[in-house]
């Protein structure tokens, strides 16, 4: 990450998983990365909170215990469900269930808005920074031309917007930070496995770098609030 400052620290929510962990190894391995925290649903070795979008509190009990090692140049929530409730997408109206979607927004929009809420005040005030969300492309309702994955969709959606505004607010204090949502592409891992098949996939460890690369690349004015895909292009909304 060269516009950052040498000896950034970073933070990981959702660390443990494909993508997420592939974030903090390429953090890791980067010299100018002074340390990188990650989270996830149970407490780490090194006493890292846990932090879990069923118990919203636990966003909040995170934040402070990490407060004073705050300032963090670089926060990245890589959390997100495709599958929730051991059910897959929606592909028809016939098949939404209230108490699903309900899930699907707790996990995929509500409880990054809350790390977002949260966690901005980590960040520097007069540095550049970047708090960033993994969305998708499914997300935008511009592209969307097949329909289906419904709670999906729609929540990815949410979580965009909820980031947008969000950019505006905190612009006002931070005005270097740029928060950006994030669609990382088609990734193998053992969740993605049943739906894209037999399809070209990028590793975890190459999507960590294509998005770190776009994180990088973007300008410090301007980029706020932006939906950005793994290589680089704007997304619609």
């Amino acid at each position: 990450m060269t516009s950052l400052p040498v000896g950034y620290r970073a933070l990981v929510l959702g660390g443990r998983g494909a993508i997420g962990a592939a974030l903090v190894d390429a953090l890791r391995a980067d010299p100018a990365c002074g340390g990188v925290v990650a989270l996830s649903r149970n407490p780490g070795t090194q006493g890292e909170p846990a932090i879990d979008f069923a118990e919203p509190a636990s966003v909040a009990a995170a934040a402070a215990a990490l407060r004073p090692q705050a300032p963090f140049h670089l926060v990245l929530c890589a959390t997100g469900a495709l599958h929730v409730a051991g059910r897959p997408p929606e592909k028809r109206l016939v098949e939404l269930d209230a108490d699903v979607m309900a899930q699907a927004f707790a996990i995929n929009a509500i409880g990054p808005a809350l790390v977002i809420q949260q966690f901005h005040e980590l960040l520097p005030l007069r540095e550049r920074s970047f708090l960033a969300v993994l969305s998708a492309r499914v997300g935008s309702i511009g592209d969307n031309r097949k329909g289906g994955w419904y709670s999906y969709r729609a929540s990815k959606a949410a979580l965009n917007m909820l980031l947008r505004t969000a950019a505006i607010e905190v612009a006002r204090r931070r005005p270097l930070a740029v928060l950006a949502a994030l669609h990382p592409g088609t990734v193998a891992s053992p969740l993605s496995a049943p739906i894209i098949g037999d399809a070209e996939a990028a590793t975890p460890a190459q999507a960590a770098q294509n998005l770190l690369g776009v994180l990088d690349a973007l300008p410090v004015e301007g980029a706020s609030g932006g939906f950005h895909a793994w290589d680089g292009s704007a997304i619609p909304w």
